[in-house]
């Protein structure tokens, strides 16, 4: 699947109905054909009488489409899915529950809440490559949208109604631009934390290019490249993430209002996604309905009982 929409009109064209919509997840989801989730089998014949549901010819399990994907279970139609996709993928600053609510005309928030929820549990893809070469790192806090933490969080270094970020940014092009980025929600700035931070996101031999923070020097397979900032800005030492983090923010804040601690994560991870697929903003649908259509099924409690506890 190397074709993808790259407008409105060509995406309403592609897929304007349920078939189409079907035949492309298939193929999203069997790149090399059909292959039953019971026993393995390649062979299977389509049933006349579910909708887009296969039928394997060794151990007759019968698999929908949507069948063990994020999509699982669900009431909407596949048409919704991939216009929820579409807009959530290749608008520049994504889309909110409420925005999509009222460009799909969904009967209820939570209907547009939960589907934005499964699509940006799907930003996350598997086995993704770590950064390399220069990396800039750091750490950051974002004001928590709680009715139990100051609007602003707490003043200094107090961690108080402040969620803590570590952020990470390749360095392009001798410093004259931006590669990949990660961001991970951390409990701390200790080093447990941020060495854990750097196995998960930094490939051997890169080089961590931080501010001095006493919790970087000592991780496994990392160069350290510490630059004390003293009484220099922090954005003249390290540009790059600095930038990031200010983009992150306005992001939060613009588009949802800021954000909750308990579903952080899944937005740091949704910003990722669309930032590491920038300069290919139509492409990024395919790949987010490549990764839905693998994804496990989430059930509708894992999303939203976090919701109403934050």
């Amino acid at each position: 699947m190397t074709d993808f929409p790259h407008s409105l009109i060509e995406f309403q064209q592609r897929f304007g109905d349920e078939a189409a919509c079907a035949q492309y997840l298939a193929a999203a989801r069997w790149p090399d054909g059909f292959v039953c989730p019971g026993c393995g089998g390649g062979k299977a014949w389509r049933l006349e009488t579910k909708a887009w549901t296969y039928e394997c010819a060794s151990c007759r399990r019968q698999t929908s489409v949507t069948a063990g994907t994020i999509m699982h279970h669900s009431k909407l139609p596949l048409t919704a899915w991939f216009w929820a996709a579409y807009l959530m993928a290749t608008h520049s600053n994504g889309i909110s529950a409420l925005q999509l609510q009222r460009q799909l005309a969904f009967g209820s928030y939570k209907t547009a809440w939960l589907i934005c929820a499964k699509l940006r549990c799907s930003m996350l893809a598997p086995g993704r490559s770590p950064l390399a070469g220069l990396v800039e790192v750091d750490e950051t806090e974002i004001a928590s949208r709680s009715k139990n933490d100051p609007v602003t969080g707490g003043g200094g270094r107090s961690h108080q109604g402040k969620m803590l970020v570590v952020g990470a940014v390749e360095v392009e092009d001798s410093g004259l631009g931006p590669g990949r980025i990660r961001l991970s929600q951390v409990p701390d700035y200790s080093a447990a934390s941020l060495h854990a931070f750097l196995a998960a996101n930094l490939g051997p031999g890169a080089t961590a290019k931080t501010d001095g923070w006493s919790g970087y020097p000592g991780a496994a397979g990392v160069t350290h490249d510490p630059h004390v900032v003293g009484k220099m800005a922090a954005h003249i030492v390290l540009p790059w993430v600095h930038r990031i983090f200010s983009n992150l923010k306005v992001w939060a804040l613009g588009v949802y209002h800021g954000l909750r601690r308990k579903h952080l994560q899944s937005y740091l991870d949704e910003f990722v996604f669309r930032f590491n697929r920038r300069r290919t903003r139509h492409a990024a649908f395919r790949s987010l309905l490549g990764i839905a259509a693998a994804h496990q099924p989430l059930p509708y409690k894992m999303l939203i009982s976090p919701e109403a506890a934050a």
